[in-house]
C-alpha cells in the first residue's frame, strides 16, 4: 500500500504541477487515497478524504479542485431540495476557491460560465429568473470572451436574450447584436478547430500515419465541430422570425444616418439582410454600398455582386465575386468565399465555375465536405445531359456517390447526411445486371459535356 502511495503522489506531483511549499503528510496520503477512488468513479468513498484535504490544505493540489468537481457533481445528480441546493453552492464555493488559489489554471471565462450554467440548469431549485441567469452570463462573457467557449453555454446565454425580448425585457437591437456577437463567437471557434483539424487532414493526405495523441487529438476537434454545429442550427432556429423583414428593415432605416460610416454596424445589417433574404427592399442596396464606401474589402465586393445578380447583371457581378475571392487574405475565410461564390454559380446552373470555386474550398479547408455534396448534386442533376447512353448517362451517379462520400469522410457534421446521400445516388446507377446485361464490369466510362472526368464501373 505505501508503495502505492508514493507512486500516486509522485503522479500528482508531476501531473498537476503544484507547488509543495505547505506539505502535509496526512494530506498527501488522503489526496492519493481520494484520487484513487476518483479514478474508480466511487465518488462516495471519496468524498471524506477529500474534504479533509479540501479543509485542511486548500492550496496544496490542483487534484482537490479537478476531483472535487466530479465528486460533488455526483452528490449533486443523487441529492434533492435543500441538500442539493446545498451541494450546488458548495460547488459554486469550489469553483471560487479554485480561481482564488490556482488562478493560473483556472480560465475564467470558462468557469464564469460553468457556474451560470449550473445555475441555469438549476434555477427551479434555486429559484434564480432569466434576467439574474442572462446577467450571469453576460457578465462572464465580458469578463473574458476567449475563454468562454462552451458551446452548450454559448446557446444558453443567447437563448436567455430571445426569453427576455419576447417578454418585453429586451429591445429588438440588443436582440441582434447578441445575436451577431454569438454568432461571431461560433465562427470564431469553428474557424480554430477547423484549421487544427485542417493540419492533420495535410499531413493525412502526405502520406503520414497520425500517432496516438494526434488520432485523440482529431476526435476532440471533430466533437467540438460537431457540438458547434448543432448549436449553429440551435441559435437560428431561437431566433427564428423575431428576425424577419418587417422587424428588420424599420430598425435599421431607423438607425441608418446615424451608422453609415459604422463599418462593424453596416456589416452587421448587410449580413442579416442578406441571410434573411431582404434584399428586394431599396435598403439593402443603400446598407451594401455605404459598407463598401466605408470599408471595401472582400466581404464588401460580395454583397455588391448580390445586388448585380439581381439586377440581371450576371458578368459584372461574376467580376465583384471575383474581386472578392482574390481580395480575402484568411486562408480560412477564403475557403468560406469560395464555397459561397460556388453557390452562388451553382444555383445559376453555371456548374463547370461552381466546381472550380468547390475545389478551392476545399483546397483552403479540406476538412469542411460541403462543397463535395455541392458537386455531388451538379453531377447527378447532370446525369440526364451528359453521356451518350442511357447506362453512361446513370453511371454518372457513380462520380455523384464517390463525392457524397469524400464529404462523409472528411466532415464530422455531416458524416450521416453524407453517406445517405451517396447511398442515394448508388441507388440510381446501373444495377449489377444491368452492368452484366451491357458487359460493362470493370470498364471506365469517359463523361463528356462540363463534368469532364471518368468513372470505372464496379465489378461484379
Amino acid at each position: 500500500m505505501k508503495t502505492k502511495i508514493t507512486f500516486l503522489l509522485a503522479f500528482l506531483f508531476i501531473g498537476f504541477n503544484s507547488g509543495f511549499a505547505q506539505q502535509d503528510e496526512e494530506c498527501m496520503t488522503k489526496l492519493s487515497i481520494f484520487h484513487e477512488y476518483v479514478k474508480a468513479k466511487n465518488y462516495d468513498a471519496a468524498f471524506e478524504p477529500w474534504m479533509a484535504v479540501r479543509n485542511k490544505c486548500p492550496k496544496f493540489n490542483t487534484a482537490i479542485y479537478i476531483d472535487g468537481e466530479k465528486i460533488l457533481n455526483h452528490k449533486i445528480d443523487q441529492a434533492s431540495g435543500a441538500d442539493k441546493v446545498a451541494l450546488i453552492n458548495d460547488l459554486l464555493l469550489l469553483w471560487e476557491k479554485r480561481a482564488e488559489y490556482f488562478a493560473s489554471k483556472t480560465k475564467k471565462g470558462e468557469y464564469a460560465a460553468k457556474a451560470c450554467q449550473l445555475m441555469y440548469d438549476n434555477k427551479k431549485e434555486l429559484g434564480k429568473t432569466d434576467a439574474e441567469l442572462y446577467d450571469c452570463f453576460d457578465a462572464a462573457y465580458k469578463l473574458d470572451k476567449d475563454t468562454f467557449t462552451n458551446p452548450k453555454s454559448l446557446y444558453t446565454y443567447f437563448s436567455l436574450m430571445v426569453d427576455l425580448y419576447d417578454a418585453g425585457a429586451k429591445p429588438a437591437q440588443d436582440l441582434f447584436n447578441k445575436y451577431d456577437d454569438i454568432v461571431e463567437k461560433v465562427d470564431d471557434e469553428v474557424k480554430s478547430y477547423s484549421e487544427k483539424l485542417n493540419k492533420l487532414a495535410e499531413k493525412v493526405d502526405g502520406g503520414t500515419v497520425l500517432s496516438k495523441k494526434e488520432n485523440s487529438y482529431k476526435r476532440y476537434y471533430e466533437s467540438y465541430l460537431k457540438a458547434y454545429d448543432q448549436i449553429a442550427g440551435s441559435i437560428d432556429s431561437k431566433l427564428g422570425e423575431r428576425a424577419n423583414c418587417t422587424n428588420l428593415i424599420p430598425l435599421y432605416q431607423k438607425d441608418f444616418e446615424a451608422h453609415r460610416s459604422d463599418a462593424v454596424w453596416l456589416k452587421r445589417a448587410v449580413s442579416k439582410m442578406y441571410h434573411k433574404e431582404c434584399t428586394e427592399d431599396p435598403l439593402y442596396e443603400q446598407l451594401v454600398k455605404a459598407y463598401d464606401e466605408t470599408a471595401p474589402s472582400a466581404d464588401t465586393k460580395y454583397f455588391v455582386a448580390t445586388i448585380l445578380l439581381k439586377k440581371g447583371k450576371t458578368s459584372e457581378a461574376e467580376s465583384y465575386l471575383n474581386q472578392s475571392f482574390e481580395l480575402e487574405t484568411d486562408t480560412y475565410k477564403k475557403g468560406k468565399l469560395a464555397n459561397r461564390i460556388g453557390l452562388i454559380l451553382k444555383k445559376k446552373h453555371s456548374y463547370g465555375k461552381a466546381r472550380n470555386y468547390f475545389r478551392q474550398a476545399l483546397k483552403l479547408n479540406p476538412s469542411s465536405g460541403r462543397p463535395h455534396l455541392s458537386i455531388a448534386a451538379m453531377y447527378a442533376s447532370s446525369a440526364k445531359n451528359c453521356g451518350d447512353t442511357n447506362f453512361n448517362k446513370r453511371a454518372v451517379y457513380w462520380l455523384a456517390a464517390q463525392e457524397a462520400q469524400r464529404a462523409s469522410r472528411v466532415d464530422p457534421t455531416l458524416k450521416k447526411a453524407a453517406a445517405q446521400s451517396a447511398t442515394s445516388y448508388k441507388a440510381k446507377a446501373p444495377t449489377k445486371s444491368e452492368i452484366f446485361t451491357a458487359g460493362m464490369t470493370g470498364k471506365t466510362i469517359t463523361i463528356g459535356c462540363w463534368i469532364g472526368s471518368s468513372v470505372v464501373v464496379p465489378k461484379i
